[in-house]
């Protein structure tokens, strides 16, 4: 204890914990020293040097291919790697449709041509004659907006985005019809 005394200062600890401290560190060593004799016994028992015919007496591995796929394959393929994707395929962009979203322009009709206070407004209704009002910039269908009016007509301009990130712009065009033509 005394030489471990030398080493451990717990002077600043009340004497009932210097006490178990220093019998801790003492098991402590003790332990570790009695760890490193086992170790040293074992590799001494353990240096029995390999005689050659125990080589010829193992086994050689063989792996087994039974519903395992093959270690040496590589995880990604030239032909998974180069798929069929149409790059001039257009992308939806997934936001949810609201108001007029739900409509494309082909499922209407435009109905009457409105200019109030320098402002151009058409009157369109859908198939069950439910009528709606629609203002420059207004968002028509998954893509389309209008763009501008006309003397007889509604511009809907399209944009649509592609895989290779190619745009597409479109203009779609909704005539008024006189009275009593379909």
């Amino acid at each position: 204890m005394r030489l471990m005394s030398r080493f451990i200062d717990c002077s600043f600890l009340p004497l009932s914990v210097q006490v178990y401290t220093k019998a801790f560190v003492m098991s402590v060593c003790v332990c570790i020293f009695s760890f490193w004799q086992s170790v040293a016994a074992s590799a001494d028992n353990s240096t029995e040097p390999t005689k050659p015919s125990d080589l010829n007496n193992v086994t050689p591995f063989e792996y087994k291919l039974e519903n395992r796929p093959d270690p040496f394959v590589p995880f990604i393929s030239e032909k998974a790697a180069t798929s069929n994707v149409d790059m001039d395929e257009v992308i939806e962009s997934g936001e949810p449709l609201t108001g007029m979203q739900l409509f494309e322009p082909s499922q209407l009709t435009l109905v009457a041509l409105i200019k109030k206070g320098g402002e151009n407004h058409a009157m369109v209704q859908d198939f069950t004659g439910k009528g709606y009002v629609l203002s420059e910039g207004t968002k028509i269908g998954r893509r389309g907006v209008v763009k501008n009016f006309a003397p007889q007509s509604v511009i809907i301009e399209e944009t649509a985005m592609t895989r290779a990130g190619k745009k597409t712009v479109t203009e779609v065009v909704m005539l008024l019809k006189k009275e009593g033509e379909k």
